[in-house]
């Protein structure tokens, strides 16, 4: 096997970015008013310079206004997703971890709920109770899986499982109180839904995912001796407290913020590290970067399906991540059995 060096990562990480742009040009090119391939590189080129007077305004209203901000949300969701579902799993040692396990999107959706309840008619109010929901479970989470002062990571499975099932129980009781279309929004929303553009500004989203991504990635050499044992690596120097920390703190926010701006969507963050190790290998220093680059290709070409497969209606993308991610997973389920 060949060592890893800085040049490869970067090398790895430029052939996904370069993946990516491609999907985001093809994104850009499908949907109810098609554009050529010429004219969308001559909008994005014409778009970077500053010349938008020179691009006819219909193709600046679709590539610019509608098109490419959907595809930023996308990419920010999906590299969310499987950052911290590559997270979780390093965390709990569990292969089949993601980031709802520990009960985040639960909570979220509960939080959701209860704030279309207060403030129905307010623009954002699903994204920020969503978020403090999934915040709040976080916490909840934290002190119900410390065992002798320590995050215990079995411990804090159990305690998002049990907290995943108490705050579905209660999703289940606000549902019966919502009228009709706003229980036809919420499930909408619940199984993914990035046409609704998120009340913050995208820079601080974005802003908010590199600083949350620097952290995880801070921690990646650490990852690495933890998997071979919590014991082997604090003889080796390890802070195994730390790090749980960094990385329960920084998957909650990364879940907690594409849950808030993109609904539930499945299957992302738990078949995407898969996917990178597979391709890439287990070192989490190019794990972790090549998952959030998979994961926003994962996402931009499951929302270019889910709007454009039965057009002019648009299918949830959660439920094309649904289709797609089932039957992979039974795929490496019986490769990793044989």
């Amino acid at each position: 096997m060949r060592p890893l060096t800085p040049a490869r990562i970067v090398a790895t990480c430029g052939l996904l970015c370069g993946v990516l742009f491609v999907v985001v040009v093809f994104s850009l090119r499908m949907g109810a008013y098609p554009i050529s391939l010429h004219n969308i590189v001559i909008t994005l080129f014409r778009g970077a310079i500053g010349q938008r007077d020179e691009v006819p305004p219909d193709f600046w209203l679709v590539v610019f206004g509608l098109r490419l901000p959907r595809i930023a949300l996308g990419i920010l969701v999906g590299a969310a997703l499987a950052t911290a579902g590559a997270g979780f799993q390093a965390l709990l040692r569990n292969p089949l971890a993601d980031p709802y396990v520990l009960g985040l999107a639960s909570g979220a959706a509960l939080g959701a709920m209860l704030s279309l309840m207060v403030a129905p008619h307010t623009a954002g109010v699903i994204q920020a109770g969503a978020f403090i929901g999934a915040a709040a479970t976080t916490g909840a989470v934290y002190f119900l899986g410390r065992r002798g002062g320590q995050l215990d990571s079995p411990t804090l499975l159990l305690a998002g499982i049990i907290s995943a099932s108490f705050l579905s129980a209660g999703i289940v009781f606000l549902s019966t109180t919502l009228s009709s279309r706003d229980q036809r929004g919420m499930g909408f929303w619940l199984m993914g839904d990035l046409a609704t553009p998120p009340s913050v500004d995208l820079k601080w989203l974005y802003f908010i995912l590199l600083v949350t991504l620097g952290c995880i990635y801070t921690t990646s050499s650490d990852l690495n001796l933890i998997l071979t044992g919590e014991q082997e690596a604090g003889h080796l120097g390890v802070n195994v407290y730390r790090v749980k920390m960094v990385v329960y703190v920084a998957g909650s926010l990364l879940t907690g913020l594409a849950v808030s701006v993109g609904g539930t969507i499945g299957y992302v963050g738990l078949l995407v590290p898969h996917m990178m190790r597979l391709l890439f290998g287990t070192d989490y220093r190019l794990l972790i970067p090549t998952s959030a680059i998979g994961g926003g290709i994962i996402i931009v070409l499951a929302d270019t399906l889910a709007r454009t497969v039965v057009a002019p209606t648009e299918l949830p993308v959660g439920a094309m991540t649904a289709l797609a991610g089932a039957p992979v997973f039974i795929y490496l389920m019986k490769r990793r059995v044989r």
